[in-house]
């Protein structure tokens, strides 16, 4: 009876012990992107034009903040750092030293270590005879706890470039981000007194 009695405190202890360490662990956004290799970046599912662009819009504004977080997040002068550069350079039609002071600026001040973006929606805006590509969307950053640190509307703007006719290819670069939207000025243009 006591060897039956030992026998089963012993399975339950065990049977707790491998219940406890089996926990499973999450990967995380950051973890997923470097581990990612774009063999299946959009989905199969149709989508009409719109929601094929908001949802490459989102996926390629996440892409580059998740990059952004992890350029930050390094010396700033390794090589992996100059890769990790020259990929956030290359979601921009015309990158210049400007193109990201705006962003890491931010990201940097408040000691972001990861983004998520929420309610994102592209929109177009008419300034003069040009149509503009706008997406606007919640951002939220986290701190290294994964604390929230807030959350933020902001806008980018994009182009779409075709790059074959016959197979309906395009390209997608962001122009500016977190941009403001053009305004229109209220005021003629004229001779002030």
């Amino acid at each position: 009876m006591k060897r039956i009695n030992n026998f089963l405190i012993f399975a339950v202890l065990l049977t707790l012990f491998v219940a406890c360490n089996n926990k499973k662990t999450e990967v995380s956004d950051l973890d997923k992107l470097r581990n990612s290799n774009n063999a299946k970046s959009y989905p199969a599912v149709q989508m009409d034009s719109m929601q094929a662009i908001n949802s490459i819009t989102k996926q390629k504004v996440q892409e580059l903040l998740d990059l952004s977080t992890l350029y930050l997040s390094g010396n700033r002068n390794t090589e992996i750092d100059t890769v990790i550069y020259s990929q956030m350079e290359s979601y921009f039609h015309k990158p210049d030293s400007l193109t990201f002071k705006r962003l890491l600026t931010e990201l940097d001040s408040l000691k972001v270590k990861s983004v998520k973006v929420n309610n994102l929606n592209v929109y177009k805006e008419f300034y003069k005879k040009d149509t503009l590509d706008y997406a606007r969307f919640n951002v939220e950053y986290f701190d290294g706890k994964n604390k929230s640190l807030g959350n933020f509307e902001k806008n980018a703007q994009y182009i779409l470039l075709s790059t074959s006719k016959l197979k309906k290819e395009f390209k997608f670069y962001f122009l500016d981000f977190y941009s403001k939207p053009i305004k229109k000025d209220s005021t003629s243009v004229g001779v002030t007194k």
